[in-house]
């Protein structure tokens, strides 16, 4: 299943959602080279979060490392990272999420508070990882962890409200329209039980528990960077009846 949109409305121009998603395009066209190599895998090692090497962790043999020790960021990594990624698919999905959840998510905090608040998530998502792998040496990249923040607020924000989903089995395909609670809450069970299983394992993959970190961050920080007077005004925020 893959969300196509959703009945919120748009209650003011997510000036920066748009600039987050221009940002991330940016990156993928002046630093990756749109996916070429050996651009790609330079600036993945180059701009990723590697634990093992951010924590001087040199438990494997650093011949074998897909990058060489110390060629990374370092700290910053935590900030590059964000806007790195693997390739076109991983790009794409990321930023579609973005633009389905991310202006809704804005209305409710405005422009700087929704900032500071994907920051802050892409960084909890990134220590997340770190934390649950250190002696990982595959840098990791992408947008998801912050947009798993934007997401982990959504459920808290608009649990009610329904998102229209792509169905596709086999070679019937179809929409549906499930309420967000379901969507997201199914999307964070995935996430935790492909985290779960990933420990231990080597060799590259998703980052599942970034994606948590940033989701749980999300639904946690939410609470302090909403505003209620955006909200008030809002048809769609919390449990209750929508009004028209």
């Amino acid at each position: 299943m893959f969300p196509i949109k959703d009945d919120n409305p748009q209650l003011q121009t997510p000036y920066v959602t748009y600039a987050i998603i221009g940002l991330n395009l940016l990156a993928w066209f002046a630093l990756q080279g749109l996916g070429s190599h050996p651009v790609l895998g330079q600036s993945v090692c180059q701009f990723g979060l590697i634990p093992a090497d951010l924590l001087n962790d040199f438990t494997y043999d650093t011949s074998q490392w897909p990058c060489p020790p110390d060629q990374g960021v370092g700290w910053t990594g935590f900030i590059s990272s964000m806007f790195m990624h693997g390739g076109w698919m991983h790009l794409l999905g990321n930023l579609w999420f973005l633009w389905v959840f991310g202006d809704n998510v804005e209305d409710a905090m405005g422009h700087k508070r929704f900032a500071l608040f994907y920051l802050l998530c892409g960084l909890a998502a990134a220590a997340t990882q770190v934390v649950a792998d250190t002696h990982s040496v595959i840098p990791m990249v992408g947008a998801s962890g912050a947009i798993g923040g934007v997401m982990g607020a959504y459920i808290i924000l608009y649990p009610r409200v329904k998102v229209h989903m792509l169905l596709v089995m086999v070679v019937f395909i179809t929409t549906i329209r499930v309420p967000a609670v379901l969507m997201l809450g199914y999307w964070a069970f995935v996430q935790f039980t492909g985290g779960v299983s990933s420990l231990g394992a080597t060799g590259g993959g998703v980052a599942f528990w970034a994606h948590i970190g940033g989701f749980i961050a999300g639904a946690i920080l939410v609470f302090a960077f909403k505003d209620q007077q955006l909200l008030s005004r809002h048809p769609f925020y919390g449990w209750r009846e929508p009004r028209h």
